[in-house]
């Protein structure tokens, strides 16, 4: 667990230094003579596209009335890195205010981690998840003032996911194996924050986000590695440069 909070914090600490960095050294550079793409925030509509690094998680609800195995002592996840593609549709409402939709592809997977009582082969001790999801997220974009060529916003909203490679319906392929299933449709709550900086001929965005899952994936079977939870729901911390 302790591993996990500390990959979370590393990632999330890297990245805020990097925007912080990129901020500096851009208003350092860009913060004298006049402002570029005076006219940018004028248009009604704005496309672009996004490339994003996630790392993908689960939150767990165990099974307080399920007797305990003899073997079975914790259930933990491990958060795995991915990555993401988007394509940027940007409607501007108001001065301050946006409607984002950004469809894309999301690629990564989660790893839940068993620790058992007595000796079981390393295969034994975990269950990887694959997902290959369209997110199609709506998002209310908050934006401050331009500070000649750096703009700081924050951003909400929600998001539909499907995972167009889930296990819902596999089959095991040997008779003993025991799998963890998932719930191909998703909805999460995302929340965030960014930095815009205009450059000469186009708008560079640097944007950190996290996602909460409002579902629970978790298909019930009865075998070792899912009768002791009770909900499985996604978590995501990802990191994207918006190109506009």
């Amino acid at each position: 667990m302790l591993h996990k909070y500390n990959t979370y914090r590393k990632t999330l600490l890297t990245m805020l230094l990097v925007l912080v960095i990129s901020s500096a050294s851009f208003a350092q550079k860009g913060g004298f003579g006049v402002p570029n793409l005076q006219k940018y925030d004028q248009k009604l509509f704005h496309f672009g596209f996004s490339i994003g690094y996630n790392l993908f998680d689960f939150n767990l609800k165990n099974n307080a009335y399920y007797p305990a195995s003899d073997s079975l002592l914790v259930i933990n996840t491990k958060p795995v890195s991915g990555f993401s593609l988007g394509i940027v549709t940007d409607l501007r409402i108001w001065k301050y205010f946006d409607l984002r939709f950004i469809p894309g592809l999301s690629f990564g997977e989660r790893v839940l981690t068993y620790q058992f009582a007595n000796r079981v082969k390393e295969d034994d001790k975990q269950r990887r998840v694959e997902s290959v999801y369209l997110d199609l997220p709506l998002l209310f974009k908050i934006k401050s003032s331009r500070m000649h060529n750096v703009r700081v916003y924050v951003i909400g909203g929600v998001q539909y996911s499907l995972d167009l490679i889930s296990n819902q319906k596999k089959q095991s392929k040997r008779p003993n194996e025991m799998l963890v299933k998932l719930n191909q449709n998703d909805v999460q709550g995302q929340v965030g924050f960014g930095l815009d900086f205009y450059c000469t001929y186009f708008k560079l965005t640097t944007e950190v986000k996290m996602s909460f899952g409002m579902l629970n994936l978790l298909v019930p079977e009865h075998h070792l590695y899912t009768s002791n939870i009770t909900s499985v729901k996604s978590k995501t911390l990802q990191v994207s440069i918006i190109f506009e």
